[in-house]
């Protein structure tokens, strides 16, 4: 036996049905769609519909909801801030702030900042500049001699709009730099 003589088993690999290609295939002429209507033609998506009667997915009733206006906090607990610190990935001396716990790999996502978390018990002397801190998380970090500091973070969607304000306004400038210029 040698390499270019291995095969598949009989029937092993079956090709897929070529539709429409003549009588003699079993599935020509209309391709196993049957005669005439929407569904013998292309591009049909009527798959919820049923037949004018309200649809089941408008039947059951809404559930919940998203609050547009919610914050993406990336919410880290001090009990794993404090195994970063024994394990010497994360420096206690420094300020802690959300590019350090996300550096050390624990603050991911988090669009508005990162939140502390009261989960765990901390004894490091620590210093944090967050966007948001528990009450317990407050109390344990300042009961081992730490210190918080939490900022106002801007929005994700007010920075963009900040930020695509700026760019009307430098557009605006050059425009009338541009008319002065052709007016010189």
């Amino acid at each position: 036996m040698k390499l270019n003589d291995i095969r598949d088993n009989a029937g092993a690999r079956k090709g897929r049905v070529r539709v429409g290609r003549g009588i003699g295939s079993g599935v020509g002429k209309t391709g196993g769609r049957g005669q005439k209507g929407q569904k013998s033609r292309s591009g049909v998506s009527i798959k919820g519909f049923e037949g004018g009667q309200m649809p089941l997915h408008m039947r059951l009733p809404k559930r919940g909801f998203n609050n547009i206006f919610a914050k993406d906090y990336a919410e880290v607990n001090l009990g794993a801030i404090q195994k970063l610190i024994d394990a010497k990935t994360l420096d206690a001396s420094a300020l802690i702030d959300h590019a350090a716990l996300k550096a050390a790999g624990v603050a991911r996502g988090g669009k508005d900042g990162v939140r502390i978390l009261g989960k765990g018990e901390l004894t490091a002397k620590l210093s944090f500049k967050v966007a948001g801190v528990s009450a317990g998380a407050k109390a344990a970090i300042e009961k081992a001699g730490g210190s918080v500091d939490v900022i106002e973070v801007m929005p994700a969607a007010e920075k963009a709009a900040a930020k695509h304000r700026t760019v009307q306004k430098a557009r605006a400038a050059d425009k009338e730099a541009k008319k002065a210029a052709a007016k010189a």
